[in-house]
C-alpha cells in the first residue's frame, strides 16, 4: 500500500529515500525500537531457569542462592545513577552504558559457571548478578523514560506497553533460547549476556527526545501496537501450555521462535503506515504556495516587536541578569517550598514531599508484598503438594499476567482518566486491595488456590508499575523524570527484603526447624531445609496481607491529597506546547516554500 502510495505520486526512487529517511528519524519508529530493547530486558524475571545452574556449577547452598537472588532485585531496582546521568546526558549515552554492563555481568557470570576462569568468591557472583541486573533500570530509563517525554499525552498508555513487554521477555528470550540452544542452561546464560546489549547498540542513535507534535489518531496507533502486543501474549501463552504437553524438538522450537520474531517486527509496519500519512502530509505542504494571511501574520508580528517600548526593550534585556540572580539561590532553599503539582519540581522538592513519601511507603508494601509471592513460588507449591509440572505452569501464568496488569492499567487508567477523571492513585489504592485476595488464597490453601493466586499477584505485580511511575511523571513533572522514576524503583528491594528475607524467610526457616525437631532430626550447616504443609507460609502471608491492606490505606491519603488536581485538566501545558510547536512547524515550512518556488 505504501509502495503503491509513492509510485502513485510518481516521484519513484527520491520518494522512497525521503520515505525511508521519515520513518528511521520518526517518533514512532523510536516507540518500535524501544519494544524491542523492552522485550530483552527482562533477564532477571528468567533467574529461576538458570538459578540451579549456578548452583550446582559453583556448589552453593540455598543461603548463598537466596543472597544471589536478592542483590539481583537490588541491583534491577536501585536504578538512580541511570536516572541521574540520563538528566545530563542524551539516552544513547545512558543505552550504551546498559549495554555494556549487561555484557561484562552476565558474561562474567557464563565463564564463572563455565569453568573458563577460576572460582569467583562469592562476593565476586553477588557483583556480577547487580551490575549485570542493574544494566535493566539503564535499559529503561534510556528508552522508556524517552519515550513518556515523547508522548507526554499518552504517558499511561505508554507505560503500559513498554512495561508489558519487560513482562513478556521472559517468555520471549525463552523461546529464543531454546531454539538456538536447546537445554543447555549455562548457553542462557550466555545469551542473556549479548543479545540485549546486541539490541541496545543497534538503536542507539534512534532512542532520542524529539518535539513532541500531537497526532489526533495518536491514541489509536497505541490500540494497534497493543492488539499486537496481545496477539504475542496469546502466542507465548498456547505455545507454553503446549510445550508442556508435547515434547518439541529444536526444528519445532525453531519455527515457534520465527512466529514470535515475526510478531515483534509486526509493529513496524504500524510504523511504516503512519509515517507514510505524516509524510504525504508533509509533500503536499511543500508544494503549495504559502499562505499570504500567515506571512501578513508573520509581517505583524515583526512590526510589533521592532515598535515596543524603550521600557519594555530595557526589561527584556534584564532577564537574564534576574535568571543569573535566581540561579545563585542554593538548591536547597525551596526544597520545602515546592510548586503546584503537575509541574516540574527538583529533585530534592520531590524527594522531600509528603506525596513521594506516601507512593514510596505504598510501594513498599504493594511490591514487597507481591515481590515476595513471586519469588517463593516454587517452594510454595511444593510445601502444599503440588505436582513438579504445576510449578512451571504457575511461572508461566505469573508471566503472563505480568505482562496483562502492566497494559491493563496503563490503558486502563488513561481512558477512566480522560472519560471519567477517575484518579490514578485510587486506581493504585484498588490494585493493592485486589492483590490481599491473592495472598489470602496462598495463606488459607485453598484447593486449587495457588492457581488462582499465581494469577492475581502476577496481575497486581505488573499493574502497580505503570501506575506508580505514572502518578510520579504527573504530580512532579517530567523535567527530572529520569531520577524520580528510578527513585520509585528503590521501594522493591527495600519491600522484598523487609517480606521476604527478614518475614517469609524466617518463618519458613523456623517451621521447617520445628517440623525436623518433632521428628527427632537436627539440620546440620549447609543442607536444605524444606518445610511441608500449610504452615510453612500461613504467618507469612497473614502479615503480607495485612501490610498490603494498610499500604491501600496510606495510598488513599495521597488520593485525597490530589483529588482536585485529578479533577482538572493534567494535560493542558503539553496541548499548548504541542500547539506551539506545530505553528512553528507551519511557520518554518511556509517560509521555506518561497525558497522552493524560486529554485
Amino acid at each position: 500500500m505504501v509502495v503503491a502510495g509513492i509510485a502513485a505520486g510518481g516521484g519513484g526512487w527520491a520518494d522512497m529515500k525521503s520515505l525511508s529517511v521519515q520513518v528511521i528519524t520518526g517518533r514512532w519508529f523510536v516507540v518500535f525500537a524501544s519494544f524491542l530493547i523492552m522485550s530483552a530486558a527482562g533477564a532477571t524475571y528468567m533467574f529461576g531457569l538458570y538459578s540451579s545452574t549456578i548452583k550446582s556449577a559453583l556448589g552453593y547452598d540455598q543461603t548463598t542462592l537466596n543472597l544471589l537472588s536478592f542483590f539481583k532485585d537490588l541491583g534491577a531496582n536501585v536504578g538512580v545513577l541511570s536516572g541521574l546521568i540520563n538528566e545530563v546526558t542524551p539516552p544513547w549515552v545512558v543505552l550504551s552504558m546498559g549495554a555494556a554492563l549487561n555484557f561484562f555481568g552476565y558474561f562474567m557470570i557464563w565463564l564463572a559457571v563455565s569453568q573458563k576462569i577460576a572460582k569467583p568468591q562469592v562476593w565476586h557472583m553477588c557483583l556480577y548478578i547487580c551490575i549485570g541486573a542493574n544494566s535493566q533500570s539503564f535499559a529503561n530509563t534510556g528508552s522508556l523514560v524517552t519515550c513518556v517525554k515523547n508522548f507526554p499525552e499518552s504517558r499511561g498508555v505508554v507505560l503500559g506497553i513498554l512495561k508489558g513487554y519487560v513482562g513478556l521477555s521472559g517468555a520471549i528470550i525463552t523461546q529464543l533460547y531454546d531454539a538456538f540452544y536447546g537445554n543447555d542452561t549455562k548457553a542462557l546464560i550466555l545469551l542473556i549476556a549479548w543479545l540485549p546489549a546486541a539490541i541496545s547498540f543497534a538503536f542507539l542513535r534512534t532512542i532520542r527526545i524529539m518535539k513532541v507534535i500531537r497526532q489526533e489518531n495518536e491514541l489509536k496507533v497505541f490500540y494497534n501496537f497493543l492488539y499486537i502486543s496481545l496477539g504475542l501474549a496469546g502466542f507465548l501463552m498456547i505455545i507454553i501450555i503446549v510445550e508442556k504437553v508435547l515434547t518439541f524438538s529444536q526444528s519445532e522450537y525453531g519455527g515457534s521462535a520465527a512466529l514470535v520474531l515475526l510478531l515483534l517486527f509486526l509493529p513496524l509496519a504500524v510504523v511504516i503506515q503512519e509515517e507514510f500519512k505524516l509524510w504525504k502530509i508533509r509533500q503536499q505542504a511543500l508544494r503549495e504556495p504559502p499562505q499570504l494571511k500567515i506571512i501578513a501574520e508573520n509581517l505583524n508580528t515583526e512590526t510589533s516587536s521592532s515598535s515596543l517600548p524603550l521600557e519594555s526593550t530595557a526589561a527584556t534585556s534584564s532577564l537574564p541578569e534576574q535568571l543569573s540572580s535566581q540561579k545563585e539561590v542554593s538548591c536547597f532553599s525551596n526544597v520545602f517550598r515546592p510548586p503546584d503539582r503537575g509541574e516540574d519540581y527538583t529533585i530534592l522538592q520531590a524527594l522531600f514531599s509528603i506525596d513521594m513519601l506516601i507512593l514510596f511507603f505504598t510501594t513498599i508494601c504493594g511490591v514487597g508484598g507481591t515481590l515476595t509471592a513471586i519469588d517463593n513460588l516454587g517452594q510454595i507449591g511444593s510445601s502444599l503438594g503440588y505436582p513438579q509440572k504445576s510449578l512451571s505452569t504457575f511461572i508461566s501464568l505469573v508471566s503472563i499476567w505480568n505482562y496483562l496488569g502492566r497494559v491493563t492499567a496503563g490503558f486502563g487508567s488513561e481512558i477512566v482518566l480522560d472519560k471519567y477523571k477517575f484518579p490514578r492513585p485510587l486506581m493504585l489504592t484498588l490494585i493493592l486491595l485486589l492483590s490481599c485476595v491473592g495472598h489470602l488464597l496462598i495463606a488459607f490453601n485453598i484447593k486449587n488456590g495457588l492457581y488462582f493466586a499465581s494469577i492475581i499477584i502476577g496481575f497486581c505485580f505488573g499493574a502497580q508499575w505503570p501506575l506508580l511511575f505514572a502518578v510520579i511523571s504527573e504530580i512532579f513533572g517530567l523535567k527530572y523524570y529520569s531520577t524520580l522514576y528510578n527513585f520509585g524503583s528503590v521501594a522493591s528491594p527495600i519491600g522484598s527484603y523487609l517480606l521476604n528475607v527478614r518475614v517469609a524467610g524466617y518463618l519458613y526457616d523456623k517451621e521447617g526447624k520445628r517440623q525436623m525437631a518433632a521428628l527427632g532430626f537436627e539440620r546440620k550447616r549447609g543442607e536444605d531445609l524444606d518445610c511441608t504443609g500449610v504452615e510453612c507460609f500461613k504467618l507469612s502471608f497473614i502479615i503480607i496481607t495485612a501490610a498490603t491492606l494498610f499500604g491501600s490505606l496510606v495510598s488513599l491519603i495521597l488520593v485525597l491529597r490530589t483529588r482536585k488536581f485529578y479533577k482538572g485538566d493534567i494535560y493542558k501545558k503539553f496541548r499548548e506546547q504541542a500547539k506551539a510547536a506545530e505553528t512553528e512547524m507551519a511557520q518554518a515550512g511556509n517560509g521555506a516554500a518561497p525558497s522552493l518556488a524560486k529554485g
